[in-house]
Parts: C-alpha cells; sequence; structure tokens
C-alpha cells in the first residue's frame, strides 16, 4: 500500500484535481437529493408527519386532500370494517390569516383531541400538543413570521377564530404554507367563519388506526372493498403519490441517475488513463516481481482515496449551504438515510467502473521490460 500513498503523495495535484471534481459531482448529487427532500416536506410534510397509519379520501379526490371530503356516513362505515381499531375525522382547508401583523395564507389541519393522538403531529419539537379548541401547533420553518409559541393567529374572516400556538414542530407544511394543527372544533369554527351559509362542515379525509397485528396494506384493500365512494392508502403511499410528488420525484431520479453515470465515467477514464501512462514502471515492477494482485490493490486503495475526499468535499459544501434555505420557502432537507446509501452507491460504481484499469494492470507481461518499446501495455 506504500506504492499507493508514494504516488499520491508526489502527484498532489493530479489527484487533488481529481478529488475536487468528483466532489463537485457529489454536493450536486447530495444538493438534488436535500432539495428533493425539502420539496417533498415542503408540500406535503403535514401528512407524513402526522400520526395516521392509514388515511381514507374521497374516491374522486385523485389523492388530493385538498380536493377530498367525506360524508359522516362514509366516517362511521370505516369504524365497521374488519381490522380497524379507530377511525377519526381530518379537516384541511387553506384561509387568509392574520400573523405577525400581516395577511398570509396558512392551512389548517383539525383533528380530534381526544382521539389519542390519531391524526396529531408526530415531530413536535418544541411546547406541546394543542389540550383545548383555540390551540395550535405550528411548522417550525414559519416561527419567525408569526408563528412561533405564544403568538395569535387569527382567521381573516368576520368572527374567524383566534388561534394560540402553543408548539411547534418539525416539517410540518401543507402545500409551501405555514400550517397549523388545531383542535377540529376549531377547524369547524374557521370555515362556518369563510362559508357563513354551510349548512354543515365535512371532513376532508379520516386518518385510521389498524387493530393489533393488522398490516396497514391489507387494510386498505379491505376499507376500499367495504366502504363505498373511498379510496384508502398507507401514510407511505398517500405522500409518494401526492399530486405532483410522483412526477417531481421521477425527474429527479433522472438528473440523479446521469450525475451517478459521470462520476462513474469520470473516475474510469482517469484511472484508465492513468495505467496506460505508468505502463512501463508498471511493467518493470511486475518483471522484478511484484504480484498483479499488489498492483491492483494500490490502485483500489487510490480509487477509494479520491472517492473519500471528494465524498467529504462534496458533503461539506452541502452542509455549507444548507443554512442559508433556512427560512426560506423550500428548506434543504437531507437525513443520513440518504446520505449514507448515496456513498456506498457512488463507492462501488467508482470501483466498478476501475473494472478497465484493473483489466489493464492483469494483462501487463512482465517480459516487455526486456523490449525497449514496452512503453505501452499489451
Amino acid at each position: 500500500m506504500l506504492l499507493a500513498t508514494r504516488e499520491i503523495a508526489r502527484s498532489k495535484v493530479r489527484f487533488g484535481l481529481l478529488a475536487g471534481a468528483v466532489g463537485l459531482l457529489v454536493f450536486l448529487i447530495l444538493f438534488q437529493q436535500a432539495l428533493f427532500g425539502g420539496l417533498v416536506q415542503g408540500f406535503i410534510g403535514a401528512i407524513e408527519n402526522q400520526d395516521s397509519p392509514v388515511l381514507v379520501y374521497n374516491e374522486q379526490a385523485r389523492r388530493n386532500v385538498e380536493g377530498s371530503f367525506l360524508l359522516p356516513d362514509q366516517i362511521e362505515a370505516l369504524g365497521h370494517v374488519e381490522g380497524v381499531e379507530q377511525a377519526v375525522a381530518i379537516g384541511e382547508a387553506t384561509y387568509t390569516v392574520e400573523a405577525g401583523g400581516e395577511l398570509v395564507d396558512g392551512v389548517l389541519f383539525g383533528y380530534p383531541l381526544d382521539a389519542g393522538g390519531l391524526g396529531a403531529p408526530t415531530s413536535l419539537i418544541e411546547g406541546r400538543l394543542p389540550e383545548a379548541p383555540g390551540e395550535a401547533v405550528a411548522s417550525s420553518a414559519d416561527a419567525a413570521d408569526g408563528f412561533d409559541i405564544g403568538d395569535t393567529v387569527r382567521i381573516a374572516a368576520d368572527g374567524g377564530p383566534e388561534i394560540e400556538v402553543v408548539g411547534l414542530a418539525e416539517d410540518l407544511r401543507f402545500s409551501v404554507a405555514p400550517t397549523l394543527f388545531v383542535d377540529y372544533s376549531t377547524f369547524e369554527d374557521a370555515q362556518r367563519a369563510v362559508n357563513p351559509n354551510a349548512q354543515a362542515v365535512l371532513p376532508s379525509i379520516a386518518a385510521v388506526r389498524p387493530a393489533g397485528g393488522t398490516d396497514p396494506g391489507e387494510l386498505t384493500a379491505r376499507i376500499d372493498d367495504e366502504v363505498e365512494g373511498v379510496e384508502a392508502l398507507t401514510n407511505a403511499d398517500a405522500v409518494d403519490s401526492a399530486p405532483g410528488v410522483a412526477a417531481v420525484n421521477q425527474s429527479f431520479q433522472i438528473i440523479l441517475a446521469l450525475a451517478f453515470g459521470v462520476v462513474t465515467l469520470v473516475v474510469a477514464f482517469f484511472f484508465l488513463i492513468l495505467t496506460v501512462q505508468k505502463a512501463k514502471p508498471l511493467t518493470l515492477l511486475r518483471a522484478v516481481g511484484a504480484p498483479s494482485g499488489y498492483l491492483i490493490r494500490n490502485l483500489v486503495v487510490q480509487i477509494l482515496f479520491v472517492m473519500g475526499a471528494g465524498i467529504a468535499i462534496g458533503i461539506g459544501m452541502v452542509f455549507a449551504v444548507r443554512p442559508l434555505s433556512t427560512g426560506g420557502a423550500i428548506e434543504l432537507d437531507l437525513e443520513p438515510s440518504t446520505v449514507i446509501p448515496t456513498i456506498i452507491g457512488l463507492t462501488v460504481l467508482a470501483l466498478v467502473g476501475s473494472i478497465g484499469a484493473i483489466r489493464r494492470v492483469l494483462r501487463i507481461d512482465p517480459i516487455r521490460a526486456t523490449v525497449d518499446t514496452g512503453s505501452e501495455l499489451a
């Protein structure tokens, strides 16, 4: 392994430039993943980060919370489906609200406070959950805009309820707007304030808790079969199939696949060219008894060094720019569960891409060291 480290030390600029190029590509990949995560959390974080193992929509809503409503009979029927431990109504609507002295769009999610937490936010980081009507948990991303603990938010309509923020939760936005989780009765008051002539306030969706031992996926199929006019989804499926998310995900996956391919090609061609350039020294090493395995191990060490340095540079750049998105409409969201597979995948692809260089090393004929033209590999 000493041969590999000595060569890196002698060619700092060459290996440094490659590590820098890999670092920029790693930064691009991780930045895109963080941007996609931020987009998802900004659009449907309120769905993903609430206690709702199964969500039930109107079948005509096309999995869109904004376009869904359920009838009282449907909510009641959910409770009679085998495998359902509990089913509660969830209300959702967008309002003009007064917060921090300004009028802004805000989203309300109403859920029953006496349902044992079903439908409540699961990412609370400060304060507490609502315990009475007129209290709310808000997204921590909007705390500086009049949605901090102790702030009062008012529905901008005649008789609109005033809502006190008592807790903050991470990644709780919906449709990239400030979001409040309130008691269902507060949601009803808000709906009646903006629609005073409405005869009834209908819930948008329902949250269902499966009974012990019941698979959520199997329960969704059972609900679809037994309750007319609804479509049930697991929480994960509701997030993945939300309007726009699938299309955005597909676009990002194509871009990321291209970026992964570029990293593989850059590393592969660099070490292939380097191996060709070192043909004569490698041939001499083979002639004096250095086994092919030793040369290949040194090549692998150099690849791992370049990838390790490049990955460190890329991660450092992402975390350097991440604070710049704080408080913006879209915040970069990068989790270890995303970073670790990316690092492993890039390293494996780089090693796979080095097969060409490894084959060149294996094809070295030591006898060519005695030939004056042995400057190229066979």
